[in-house]
């Protein structure tokens, strides 16, 4: 094996490997915005909230909805068939040696898009998870402030 070979064999475990780690921060992250969901809900519906308070609960509510939907688009299968078992359950079994052995740099590049894509989905999740929580804390802080 070439040292270019040993070069795009690396690489291409470093793609797959980012892409694991993302799939796994995300997974983490979409259960916690799913905690923080339900453990909103179940607070707030006990509470007597001011206008304010509505507000920047709604507020931060729907943000962590959006997250949670960004979390979710960031590990939907890839089903368009360009990389892993959607293509390969297409090919013959001649097809698939010439695929697993053909252009290693052609799949780097496709799965490095990906990650991207996925990594992209994740920091946008967590910005909008910090605004939601931070709204949430804050109709807290309201809540409380017209308690008083």
């Amino acid at each position: 094996m070439s040292a270019a070979e040993r070069n795009l064999t690396a690489a291409h475990a470093e793609v797959k490997a980012e892409i694991a780690r993302t799939d796994t921060k995300t997974a983490l992250l979409l259960a916690f915005v799913g905690a923080v969901l339900a453990g909103s809900w179940t607070v707030a519906r006990d509470l007597p909230l001011n206008l304010p308070a509505y507000i920047t609960a709604g507020t931060g509510l729907a943000l962590l909805v959006a997250a949670a939907g960004l979390l979710l688009r960031s590990v939907r299968p890839n089903l368009s068939g360009r990389h892993g078992f959607p293509l390969w359950a297409t090919l013959t079994a001649e097809e698939i040696s010439d695929a697993v052995c053909g252009d290693l740099a052609a799949d780097i590049v496709g799965l490095s898009r990906l990650a991207v894509a996925k990594f992209t989905r994740l920091r946008r999740a967590v910005d909008l998870t910090l605004a939601g929580g931070g709204l949430l804390i804050l109709a807290a802080l309201l809540t409380v402030g017209g308690a008083l």
